[in-house]
């Protein structure tokens, strides 16, 4: 799933500290504006992966108009992409049993195809995973 949350950017004497006012327990920080927005998403990421997982509801966004920006506070958007984040970061193999007739492991052991990797391909395929 993909999401877009408004986060508050404050400078702190030794960096920069993002909390989102959506997303209750999602803060970092970082010596740059850059670095914090980077751990932000990252941060944001894993939070929502956690909840889909969990079956929690995942917080509805609110409009940047209907904020109140603390003082000294710089608003930004930032985006997650749960599917690709787990795509980078969940890549344990998981073994399934698969069935299939005789005849066709025969052919599948003839061609040297890699029946794993295989499937993998076709399930992203028929998912419409890019």
């Amino acid at each position: 799933m993909k999401y877009t949350f408004p986060a508050f950017i404050t400078k702190e004497d030794d960096g920069y500290v993002v909390t989102f006012p959506d997303v209750s327990g999602v803060n970092t920080d970082g010596d740059t504006i850059e670095e914090a927005l980077e751990y932000a998403e990252d941060a944001l990421n894993l939070m929502l992966w956690a909840k889909e997982e969990e079956g929690q509801e995942i917080p509805r966004a609110s409009s940047i108009d209907a904020l109140v920006i603390p003082p000294h506070t710089t608003i930004a958007l930032v985006k997650a992409d749960t599917l690709a984040y787990k795509r980078l970061h969940d890549n344990k193999a998981v073994r399934k049993n698969v069935s299939i007739p005789n005849w066709l492991n025969q052919m599948i052991q003839n061609k040297n195809i890699n029946l794993s990797n295989l499937l993998q391909k076709a399930l992203i395929q028929e998912l419409g995973i890019k």
